[in-house]
């Protein structure tokens, strides 16, 4: 299956049978979520589940980085009631694709490099198995920014790696490297060599296997998955109640502030090499 018109302009699918590779597209924004990527990746998961030729799954993302959460830039460039309908969308869809890819049939394997930040991370607690690049990072940002959490940082994170290690993760903003992300159990190994490529091979070698014992063992790993979908139901008001705010919205106007004077200070350094 090539690049299909319902994949939308920020991801690619394309099928190296029997696996299918879905690819994140928007590096120059480091693949950050907005509903148009969004609504991609559903399409080609739905798609996915009703292909019986398909028998394992590549995450993968172009770019730097994997994926950096909600696109902060979009939500401050709205206000009230917009806002927080836009939020809906964004975290709504976030839940719909962790599900939507929880719930294939299939196992689903995710190549992570560079920054997974915010919400972002959801893709990957959403995955069977995770393969990171040794430079591959998680952060949360949202007392930072002043955001609620969302993406299964409380919903999913808490159960991977417990939950007083998750709670001073957010609370401090830590950074989590790919080898402790490792050692917690967020991932499945790190790779020193083309992350994605360790992805496909790992994914063929499951595509081998029976699929009715591969689907019945990926159900009973995952167990009842509407716990996991009330949980992130909470994440989601809480979120949207959070983002219209007045401490959201200076959060907002910081991050920015600082992310232009970062981009400013990067130009300046590559003129002076140039």
């Amino acid at each position: 299956m090539e690049n299909f018109a319902d994949a939308g302009p920020f991801v690619r699918v394309h099928d190296e049978s029997p696996v299918r590779v879905i690819t994140l597209t928007r590096p120059e924004r480091h693949n950050a979520l907005v509903p148009e990527l969004i609504d991609g990746v559903r399409a080609a998961l739905s798609e996915t589940a009703r292909d019986p030729g398909v028998r394992a799954v590549v995450l993968a993302a172009e770019g730097a980085n994997f994926s950096t959460g909600g696109d902060v830039a979009e939500f401050a460039a709205r206000s009230g009631a917009e806002r927080a309908d836009y939020a809906r969308k964004i975290v709504g869809g976030l839940n719909a694709m962790m599900l939507d890819l929880i719930g294939l049939d299939v196992p689903v394997v995710t190549a992570g490099q560079g920054a997974v930040t915010g919400g972002s991370i959801g893709l990957v607690l959403a995955s069977d198995i995770v393969l990171l690049a040794p430079d591959a990072t998680f952060a949360p940002y949202y007392v930072d920014v002043g955001f609620s959490p969302d993406g299964g940082w409380t919903a999913l994170l808490p159960g991977r790696i417990g939950p007083t290690r998750a709670m001073s993760v957010q609370l401090s903003n830590d950074i989590i490297d790919a080898r402790t992300a490792l050692d917690w159990g967020l991932a499945t190994d790190v790779v020193s060599g083309d992350v994605r490529e360790a992805a496909l091979t790992r994914a063929r070698l499951f595509a081998e296997k029976r699929p009715a014992a591969v689907r019945r063992t990926k159900r009973l790993m995952w167990g009842d998955l509407t716990g996991i979908a009330a949980r992130l139901d909470a994440e989601l008001e809480s979120f949207v109640e959070e983002i219209v705010t007045a401490e959201a919205t200076a959060g907002m106007a910081a991050f920015l502030g600082r992310s232009r004077r970062q981009d400013n200070e990067t130009n300046v350094e590559e003129s002076h090499h140039a």
